[in-house]
C-alpha cells in the first residue's frame, strides 16, 4: 500500500469525535514490527506504537485521527475518498488525515534509524481532548518513555506547501465578566443602574487592544471581545446585569494575571465579576533544536523553498506535549479548507509530506 491509497483509506473510515472509525486498530495491524500500547479512557482511544532501533534520540510522530462533523455544502460524500487527478476530497483530508497517512507510511517504510521511532495518535484532538494525548503523555513519563522531540502534522502551510511549520503556539486565555446593576422601568432611568451604559464608557478601551508588543515570533496578545448580551430583549425594561465574553490568544508576554489586572483597570470602579479560563498556554521551540534544523533541511530539500517559523492559528495537541520540556514541531499540508464543505488536499502535497518525513528520520 503507498501513502495515497492508505490516506484514502483512512478517509472512508468514519471517524466522528471521539470514534476512531477502528483506524487505531487498523494502523496498529498495518506496522506489526511496533510495539503497541494502547492507552484508551472512556470514549476516548489512543494508540501509541514504537521501535527502538539504536540507542540515539527518541523521534516521535503525533497526530489525530478523529474529525469534525461533516456539516452541509459537500459536492460529494464527504466520508468517500474522491480523487479528480488533483485533488483528493473527504472530511480529515487536510486535517488531518493526510498528516496520519504521511506519518504511518513513514514508519511503514522505515529501515534504519540512529535512536527509537514512535507513533502518538489520539481519537478526540477536535473534542474536549481531556482524554486524548494528555493521557498518552502520562502513561509516557510514568513509563520513563518520553520522546527528546515530537513532529505534529497538523496541517501548518499558508499558501503552498513547504511554506510555513510551527515553531510554537499562542496561549488561549477566555474570560467571563458580569456586570451587575439594577433593572428597573426604562421610562425612570434614574431609579435604575443601567450595566450596559456602564460597559459603554470603558468598552472603546478593550475592545481590539492590544495588551502587549509581540516579539520576532508571535503576533501581539489581543483582547477579543466575542459576545455582548444583556437585558429580556423589550424596550421598556432597563436590564439587571450584563455578560460580556472575551478572548485573548497569548504570547509568551501576557498571562492571566495581566489580563487581570487590565480588566480590573477600567472595572475596578464597578459592581462586576471576572472568570478566567487559561485552555492552552504559549510555548516556542528553540529554532535551534535538531527537530526544527533537521525538518528546515528536510523541507528546503524536498520542496526547493524556505519554510518559516509561525507560531500563527489556533491551538493543537502541541500544547500539551511542550510543557514536558520536549522540542515539539508542527507541519503538515496547506490548511485552506478544515473544518470547511469539500475538504480537500493535493496528491502532491501528500507525496511531499511523505518524502519531508522520510528525508528527517533519514537525516535526524
Amino acid at each position: 500500500m503507498d501513502v495515497i491509497t492508505l490516506l484514502k483509506q483512512l478517509i472512508e473510515m468514519k471517524s466522528e469525535t471521539p470514534d476512531d472509525g477502528g483506524i487505531l486498530d487498523f494502523i496498529a495491524e498495518y506496522l506489526p514490527e511496533y510495539e503497541a500500547v494502547r492507552v484508551d479512557k472512556k470514549d476516548v482511544k489512543n494508540l501509541f506504537l514504537y521501535k527502538k532501533f539504536g540507542e540515539g534520540e527518541h523521534l516521535c510522530f503525533a497526530g489525530h485521527v478523529d474529525v469534525v462533523p461533516a456539516g452541509e455544502g459537500w459536492q460529494s460524500d464527504p466520508y468517500c475518498a474522491v480523487e479528480d487527478g488533483l485533488y483528493i476530497y473527504g472530511r480529515g483530508t487536510q486535517d488531518m488525515k493526510s498528516g496520519v497517512a504521511a506519518m504511518v507510511q513513514t514508519l511503514k517504510t522505515t529501515q534504519y534509524f540512529n535512536g527509537t521511532l514512535s507513533l502518538l495518535l489520539t481519537s478526540d484532538e477536535e473534542g474536549d481532548a481531556k482524554y486524548g494525548t494528555v493521557e498518552v503523555l502520562k502513561y509516557l513519563e510514568s513509563s520513563e518513555m518520553l520522546p527528546d522531540a515530537v513532529i505534529v502534522a497538523e496541517p501548518t502551510c499558508e499558501k503552498q506547501f513547504g511554506d510555513a511549520m510551527k515553531v510554537g503556539r499562542r496561549g488561549s486565555i477566555n474570560g467571563v465578566i458580569e456586570k451587575r446593576g439594577k433593572q428597573g422601568h426604562a421610562a425612570y432611568p434614574e431609579k435604575a443602574i443601567n450595566p450596559i451604559h456602564k460597559v459603554a464608557q470603558v468598552l472603546p478601551n478593550l475592545a481590539g487592544v492590544h495588551l502587549d508588543s509581540g516579539d520576532d515570533f508571535f503576533s501581539p496578545s489581543q483582547f477579543v471581545i466575542t459576545d455582548i448580551r444583556a437585558g429580556m430583549e423589550v424596550t421598556n425594561v432597563t436590564p439587571g446585569s450584563l455578560k460580556m465574553m472575551f478572548n485573548v490568544r497569548n504570547s509568551t508576554k501576557t498571562d492571566a494575571k495581566s489580563v487581570e489586572a487590565f480588566v480590573h483597570q477600567y472595572f475596578k470602579e464597578m459592581d462586576y465579576t471576572l472568570t478566567l479560563n487559561q485552555s492552552a498556554h504559549p510555548f516556542m521551540t528553540d529554532v535551534n533544536s535538531n527537530v526544527v534544523r533537521t525538518l528546515d533541511k528536510a523541507i528546503a530539500k524536498v520542496c526547493k523553498i524556505e519554510v518559516k517559523h509561525s507560531t500563527a492559528g489556533g491551538t493543537s495537541d502541541a500544547r500539551f506535549i511542550a510543557p514536558y520540556g520536549i522540542d515539539v514541531v508542527e507541519f503538515g499540508v496547506v490548511n485552506d479548507r478544515i473544518h470547511a464543505p469539500n475538504e480537500r488536499t493535493s496528491v502532491k502535497e501528500v507525496l511531499r509530506l511523505y518524502d519531508v518525513f522520510c528525508e528527517v528520520v533519514r537525516d535526524y
